[in-house]
């Protein structure tokens, strides 16, 4: 069955879950709960049990791939973004790799993302400009979110760069993904959680485009600072939150205290955006 495009997705899912919520599913296999400590070959487990535990909570889940690549565990990501087709297939799949690449490598990266693993969505680097965007946009259905105003703290060192335009570097990417580059309205930004006034500065620039928001949770990022910053009705935002739900316990109850971790998180950003 074919699925919608990406961004109605997202708006389906939100309506559905009445959530903001992304889950991030980073697995580091020396933080899962015994007897799984430290077995790659687990990865599967622990992250299908955070699936089934979060999927009534959450707009998307983001598997990293590195997570993954690290340990010979593509085929455990192939069967997780399956499970996540059968427990919650109102839920998209955010693919995040960061791909930054050209011509028929990034025809490559798209193929991999969208048919291997059956991604709705994918992070890729706009560094090397429209050239490094397009080979995504032969697959209109599915949804690419652009590196813009990342968490990082060394993010600075280009993003922040002023241009001979006057415009920082990343409100030039804002302008050019809301606009030229938004071929068939498949694109959304990634900008931080931990930088409320530049992801302000960002929904400005960008009314309309989804932005998947990393940053809430263990890196510091203030969930109602970043839902004032970003929230409108009409446009989705993707707030990620990934340690502090996969690691909310290293006990037998890990999943139930991840769904705990998931709600709390999902109230505030419902509050912050007056919803009860």
């Amino acid at each position: 069955m074919t699925r919608p495009a990406f961004t109605e997705q997202l708006r389906r899912a939100q309506a559905q879950a009445d959530s903001l919520l992304c889950v991030g599913l980073d697995p580091e296999p020396a933080k899962f709960p015994l007897p799984w400590r430290d077995d790659p070959a687990r990865i599967f487990d622990f992250c299908a049990a955070i699936v089934d535990a979060t999927r009534d909570l959450v707009l998307a889940f983001k598997p990293q791939i590195a997570y993954f690549a690290a340990h010979r565990a593509e085929d455990q990501l192939e069967r997780l973004v399956a499970h996540i087709r059968r427990a919650a297939p109102q839920v998209p799949v955010i693919l995040d790799a960061k791909r930054g690449d050209i011509g028929a490598t990034a025809g490559m990266y798209a193929r991999e993302a969208f048919e291997r693993y059956g991604a709705d969505a994918l992070t890729v680097s706009p560094f090397m400009g429209f050239d490094s965007i397009e080979p995504y946009l032969q697959w209109p259905e599915r949804g690419l979110f652009l590196l813009c105003r990342t968490s990082n703290p060394g993010g600075s060192d280009l993003q922040a760069q002023r241009l001979a335009g006057g415009e920082l570097l990343f409100e030039h990417i804002a302008r050019l993904a809301a606009g030229p580059w938004n071929l068939h309205g498949q694109l959304g930004l990634v900008v931080g959680a931990t930088y409320p006034e530049e992801l302000a500065r960002v929904r400005e620039l960008a009314p309309t485009l989804p932005l998947l928001v990393p940053g809430v949770g263990a890196q510091g990022g203030d969930a109602q600072a970043t839902v004032r910053a970003a929230w409108r009705a009409d446009a989705p935002i993707v707030v990620n939150s990934s340690r502090a739900v996969l690691y909310a316990s290293a006990g037998a109850d890990f999943a139930a205290a991840a769904r705990a971790a998931a709600e709390g998180t999902r109230v505030q950003l419902n509050a912050a955006r007056g919803v009860n």
